[in-house]
């Protein structure tokens, strides 16, 4: 069995993308290990090496079908499963006495080489690429992508043709099916940059065409339709591609009437389907729409009767499917249950239509009983599902009359970091509506938000910020959050900057300091010294709040304008009162004229 095993290793193609490296070095170490195994007894094809080549083949083939994008930005975790299995290896070597056995003397040096690199390799990982991590953190903002920066990405992960592209598409489906929702949050992340991966591609297709073809148009081409934009049953090009349970993806129409007829299995693979709900392929329909673009082509006509038409125009999924999704949310089974609110999430992220559909359909009481779930993915997807939809006005009432504020605010505390952030940046969103500051400042909202700002992820502390500011326009709640002690949390990161809030801490500072009870905290937490600071150095965004805050603490206290004085401010504030914004020059002055009061006092 290792022998085969290991034959099995060195038949795998050349490895690609960004995990090459490890893959190409195990799979030589492997490939080295034949002599070896050519001498293993009869009775060592159920060795603890059988079970670790075996590991070994596995790795290299999930790595080989897995999603290229996926593991650049999980590179860490993919690294220390490699050195996993070359720990495996290496041990299966150790508890092996192959210098017993009868090989020649060149095989045993051979030998112990290899179970020499297979240690180093167990307790060494070559650092991931520093160069495509920064470029895929720039690459997965809402800034405009460098051409330049996409094609060293597309070369890094080896996808340069349309092929590629869809390779990776299926790639980051499966992990869609596989987990039943979105793995680790970053399907969304992972699908942009696909596209914007793909766009890249595609424009330089069109480069490339425009200067071999120059002779000939594009739209009198006859290009082979790829397999993969076909329908496994009409064999025709797929206008609206949707996936069902077992993976396969089919034309919604041809599908449906396979549904319709009472049959209960996959066409291509005859899997049972564990149910009937069909999920749009989103990524495959652009590549599709692409294609066709790049080669002349017009997507046929959708063939669907008067009802499912409207239906088109208005949401991804027809009133069947809507339907569908609704009866799994009411299930009692946990995974559809789960399964059914992540394609509501990716929904309602999609578009304005799908989050009113959605929201007709009944869907938002559902999600806010889900709010409850014992499981952390479900709840996860049930916050981030209201999340989304609340970006459609209509829908924040919706969401208020479910009772879903005490939810929110109960998942804010208990829930996972991701819940939490999304659950403060749910609570944003319906504050928007006056009425609801009120609501979600008396649900408790303030004392866990302000939990999320200290201990919170780099975008949770923004999210928590955000959401504390919108929060405290009204009065009551500006109480509520220095009560609960956020003064002290804000002027630490006045003092240490380097934690990157400085914005926020000062933007929730100007609208506090306007709040008597916010005043005198503040003034007796030492803000003198980050202030002046500020005034001197900051942004002119920061400049303005700073004086700001400075303002109304010495309008209230002659004691903090002397302290102010004494703390070297005066040149700043003679700068700002020439050079800064409109608001700062005004706040600037009125300091300078209550120091010169102070002086003739």
């Amino acid at each position: 069995m290792p022998k085969r095993v290991a034959d099995e290793i060195a038949a795998l193609p050349e490895p690609r993308g960004p995990l090459r490296r490890p893959c190409a070095d195990l799979s030589r170490r492997v490939r080295l290990l034949a002599p070896l195994l050519d001498h293993l007894p009869a009775s060592s094809s159920s060795t603890p090496l059988a079970d670790a080549l075996g590991a070994a083949r596995d790795l290299l083939r999930k790595t080989r079908d897995g999603s290229k994008i996926d593991q650049a930005m999980r590179g860490d975790a993919f690294l220390d499963e490699f050195a996993g299995v070359n720990r495996q290896i290496h041990l299966a070597l150790d508890a092996l006495p192959y210098n017993t056995f009868h090989m020649p003397q060149e095989v045993q040096e051979q030998v112990a080489l290899v179970h020499s690199q297979f240690q180093r390799a167990s307790t060494r990982t070559d650092p991931p690429d520093t160069q495509l991590s920064m470029d895929l953190a720039w690459a997965l903002t809402d800034n405009p992508s460098d051409p330049a920066l996409l094609t060293r990405i597309s070369h890094k992960l080896q996808l340069h043709t349309m092929a590629d592209m869809k390779n990776e598409s299926i790639a980051l489906h499966n992990m869609v099916i596989s987990t039943a929702g979105e793995p680790d949050g970053c399907v969304d992340q992972m699908s942009s940059l696909l596209k914007k991966l793909k766009d890249c591609v595609v424009t330089e297709d069109h480069a490339n065409d425009a200067l071999t073809t120059r002779s000939a148009s594009i739209k009198h081409r006859s290009p082979i339709i790829p397999d993969e934009f076909r329908c496994p049953i009409s064999l025709e090009l797929m206008q609206d591609p949707v996936i069902v349970s077992s993976g396969q993806t089919y034309e919604r129409s041809c599908i449906q009437k396979w549904l319709d007829s009472g049959h209960k299995t996959c066409p291509k693979t005859q899997q049972p389907l564990s149910h009937t709900s069909l999920t749009p392929n989103f990524v495959l329909k652009s590549l599709i729409s692409q294609w066709c673009e790049a080669n002349g082509i017009e997507l046929p006509k959708n063939k669907q009767n008067s009802r499912d038409k409207k239906a088109a125009k208005s949401s991804d999924y027809d009133h069947a499917g809507l339907v569908s999704l609704m009866n799994r949310l009411r299930s009692g089974n946990q995974d559809e249950q789960r399964a059914a609110a992540g394609e509501i999430r990716l929904l309602a992220k999609r578009n304005v239509n799908n989050r009113i559909c959605i929201a007709e359909a009944g869907a938002i009481p559902l999600l806010v009983n889900l709010l409850s779930s014992s499981d952390p993915r479900t709840q996860e997807h049930a916050v981030t599902a209201l999340l989304n939809l609340s970006i459609h006005e209509n829908n924040k009432a919706s969401i208020v009359d479910s009772h879903a504020i005490p939810k929110i605010v109960e998942v804010l505390k208990t829930g996972s970091m991701e819940t939490r952030e999304n659950a403060a940046a749910t609570l944003f969103s319906l504050s928007v509506v006056d009425e609801n500051k009120v609501t979600i400042g008396a649900a408790g909202a303030i004392p866990p938000l302000i939990n999320l700002l200290c201990d919170g992820s780099p975008r949770g502390k923004k999210d928590a910020a955000t959401a504390i500011f919108n929060l405290c326009i009204y009065q009551g709640n500006k109480v509520r959050a220095v009560k609960a002690g956020i003064v002290i949390h804000l002027m630490n990161f006045l003092v240490d900057p380097t934690g990157g809030m400085i914005d926020e801490a000062l933007s929730l500072l100007s609208i506090l300091a306007g709040n008597p009870e916010g005043k005198i905290v503040i003034a007796q937490s030492e803000p003198i010294p980050p202030l002046v600071e500020v005034i001197k150095t900051g942004s002119p965004r920061n400049r303005e709040n700073a004086a700001a805050i400075l303002w109304l603490l010495c309008s209230a206290d002659t004691e903090q304008t002397l302290a102010a004085k004494a703390a070297g401010v005066e040149d700043a504030l003679k700068e700002l009162s020439e050079t800064g914004t409109d608001r700062a020059k005004r706040k600037a002055s009125s300091i300078l004229e209550l120091m010169r009061q102070a002086n003739e006092a």
